[in-house]
């Protein structure tokens, strides 16, 4: 079945090619030396006969009558020609024939070495539809019936083999080749971690080049309209093309959407939008109102507008360029890498590990990024001028006071560790007790913390007592920890200073393990969301005031501390 159909596509090419070759199958036996096989094989096109010439070769074969094959039309152009000043041609000439058509084998062999791909073209036109060993035998056999000069045949077939091998490679390659980039992309991951080894004290310009080098047109910046605006800045630095998505929520402020226009003409760049489900959004404002997260939480709102639509944009890239930072939120992105294999969402190819996310600026500070805004004279979104650090959607968002942690200007209502949308769920370090060293009871064996002389250890009871107070003599300052949790140990030094500074002057400096079988009692009573939890209990009062902010050093503690007690 392959012979026939590359019988039948040779034809058809090698027809539509030349259409006098149509006539090829009635004296293709027949053609067994001289120049006009080798003008009917088409040799005259590779040998650069020029129009002219080949006249006058044909001239000087219709002139040799007998010893060519018999066509009618020939004989009649013959006959008509009788006279004709081309059958008196001297002998020299037809001598000097002779010698040009002894020459054609090695014209053709000389010619191989300049243009191979042009003859193969005239000669083996079909090559590229057939991949199988038998049907490019089959077009050998068609194409090659007709013999030439001694040679011509075996070049010919040479030819084809060499062409129909490289045909294959190459076919292959063009069918497997995003395969095996796929399959070398996904191996690569286990190396992401060492790269972020290497790329540790990078500048953000030397990782941004990274990515944009390693992954190309699969890479994606994603810009959120506040002073992540820096990305885009060292992308263009770099002089490599770059691509830049944003997630439109439908709620975004008036000024940030003026920032997207205004840094698509100024970089020359279409931002890909990705807008929510229409869907899902009608249904969640009707059965909960514009403005339910105020009351069960932003989880359920950033889903649908932020989440799935992050989710499906990166379903078409085989990275993401992100401007968190380390010192954004301290309680839940201090340990974020320069570059990792994303833990949560899916890249092109699909499944676990087919997505690498670059964090270029995670260890750059916020003074740092606005420095290298107003030295490269970037355009940034008006809102910062009015007191907005952390810019997200205008119900959720609000300028903060001098001193204030940028976070806190975002889901004001919540607890610090539900400031965080889902986009960086992976970069989360969360505060919950998995060590494999538990105990049965739900507590660590790490080593407890806090232990200055001046922190008092209370007890169960001791706290209960505590809130029952009323009319206390001191105030009190009571940290709620768990010793394995990671923020609470770097607050360890400082607090340890505070109580070392508060001793003797009034206010009493306490610590209450609240993980384990104490956890829900915690939550319940003393407002605990996750750890640390500071709380006052003033003099005059017996509810305690949580302390609000993620700036635990000992003049933010202090300077709230002389505000409540």
């Amino acid at each position: 079945m392959a012979g026939k159909a590359a019988e039948a596509v040779a034809k058809t090419v090698t027809g539509f090619q030349y259409p006098w070759r149509a006539k090829l199958d009635k004296y293709r036996t027949e053609l067994t030396k001289g120049v006009w096989g080798y003008w009917e094989m088409g040799a005259w096109k590779p040998l650069g006969i020029s129009a002219r010439r080949r006249a006058m070769l044909r001239k000087e074969v219709l002139t040799n009558g007998e010893d060519w094959p018999y066509d009618p039309e020939r004989k009649a152009m013959r006959t008509k020609r009788k006279g004709h000043k081309c059958d008196r041609i001297s002998a020299e000439k037809r001598e000097n024939t002779a010698k040009l058509m002894l020459k054609m084998p090695q014209m053709l062999l000389d010619y191989k070495k300049r243009r191979t791909q042009q003859w193969l073209w005239s000669c083996g036109l079909v090559l590229p539809f057939f991949r199988s060993q038998s049907a490019t035998n089959r077009i050998i056999e068609v194409i090659g019936s007709c013999q030439c000069l001694c040679g011509v045949s075996e070049f010919i077939r040479e030819e084809i083999l060499l062409e129909s091998s490289n045909v294959q490679s190459i076919t292959k390659e063009s069918i497997v080749a995003s395969e095996v980039t796929e399959k070398l992309d996904v191996v690569e991951v286990e190396d992401f971690e060492e790269l972020a080894n290497r790329l540790e004290n990078a500048s953000p310009l030397e990782i941004m080049d990274k990515a944009l080098e390693k992954f190309g047109n699969d890479i994606a910046i994603a810009f959120s309209g506040a002073e992540d605006v820096a990305l885009i800045e060292y992308a263009h630095l770099t002089g490599r093309p770059y691509r830049v998505f944003s997630l439109d929520t439908g709620r975004l402020n008036p000024e940030t959407y003026r920032l997207f226009d205004t840094v698509e003409k100024h970089y020359g760049i279409r931002i890909e939008y990705m807008f929510p489900d229409a869907v899902e959004v009608q249904a969640l404002v009707r059965n909960k109102g514009l403005f339910s997260f105020y009351e069960d939480g932003h989880q359920e709102c950033c889903r649908i507008r932020k989440v799935r639509p992050l989710r499906r944009a990166l379903k078409g890239l085989r990275a993401w360029i992100t401007g968190q930072r380390k010192d954004q939120s301290p309680g839940t992105r201090s340990e974020i890498p320069v570059v990792q294999v994303d833990p949560v969402f899916e890249g092109l190819d699909g499944g676990v590990g087919s997505l690498v996310k670059w964090n270029p600026v995670a260890n750059v500070e916020g003074n740092d990024v606005w420095n290298f805004l107003r030295t490269m004279d970037v355009p940034v979104n008006t809102l910062h001028a009015a007191g907005y650090v952390s810019i997200g959607c205008e119900p959720c968002t609000r300028a903060v006071l001098p001193g204030q942690h940028e976070r806190e200007g975002r889901w004001w209502w919540e607890d610090a560790k539900a400031k965080e949308c889902g986009l960086h769920k992976g970069n989360i370090k969360e505060n919950t007790n998995g060590n494999a060293t538990a105990n049965v009871n739900g507590t660590s064996t790490v080593a407890d913390i806090f232990n200055s002389e001046n922190v008092v250890n209370l007890s169960r009871q001791g706290i209960e007592n505590l809130m029952k107070l009323e009319n206390r003599k001191e105030a009190w300052i009571v940290v709620l920890y768990a010793p394995w949790c990671p923020f609470c140990q770097a607050m360890e030094t400082s607090f340890d200073e505070l109580a070392d500074k508060l001793g003797g002057n009034g206010v009493k400096v306490a610590k209450f393990r609240a993980d384990g079988d104490q956890k829900d009692f915690a939550k319940k009573e003393l407002q605990l969301g996750s750890f640390p939890t500071i709380l006052v209990f003033p003099k005059n009062s017996s509810r305690p005031i949580k302390y609000p902010s993620e700036k635990r050093d000992v003049d933010s503690l202090t300077s709230f501390l002389n505000l409540v007690r």
